[in-house]
């Protein structure tokens, strides 16, 4: 017997569930304090990281879009809002017209910024303290090893 059949059912299945609990309720605490100072839910939050990370802080909106796991659509009302609110601009390709870029807009730079400052100290308390470095790395490095294993949208590192 392999040391996966030594593992019970229940046991198994409880690790995945304290898995996604523990995510959700840390989730649950960083995204509540971002709309709070912010006004940002998930989504928006989540594409101006991405931007703010990217070369000159625009990407492709499809390529975007995938990374967000967003829908086509999901995505575009998103971005419509993102536009409205001038957190972000759609530049056309100069050499494919087929292809749009979303491009931070000097608000939506500012605004990813403290947002990324206010995420990154959250996740100090409520992951890096109770965990401590070394167990933190070892959850990203696991979390890591199960995206490349069963297949991801994203490609942040």
């Amino acid at each position: 017997m392999s040391k996966q059949e030594n593992i019970a059912d229940d046991d198994i299945i409880t690790w995945w569930g304290l898995v996604i609990e523990g995510y959700l309720a840390t989730q649950e605490r960083l995204m509540s304090e971002i709309a709070e100072k912010f006004g940002l839910q998930p989504a928006p939050f989540d594409i101006l990281l991405r931007l703010v990370r990217s070369p000159g802080h625009r990407m492709q909106m499809t390529r975007l879009a995938t990374e967000a796991a967003l829908t086509s659509g999901g995505f575009t009302k998103v971005a419509d809002r993102m536009v409205k609110a001038d957190l972000i601009r759609r530049e056309p390709c100069e050499t494919d017209r087929r292809v749009t870029y979303a491009v931070l807009t000097e608000h939506g730079l500012a605004v990813a910024a403290a947002a990324r400052r206010t995420g990154a100290d959250n996740l100090r308390r409520t992951v890096l303290t109770p965990l401590g470095s070394e167990q933190a790395a070892a959850l990203a490095e696991a979390m890591r090893t199960l995206r490349e294993t069963n297949g991801t949208r994203s490609t942040v590192s």
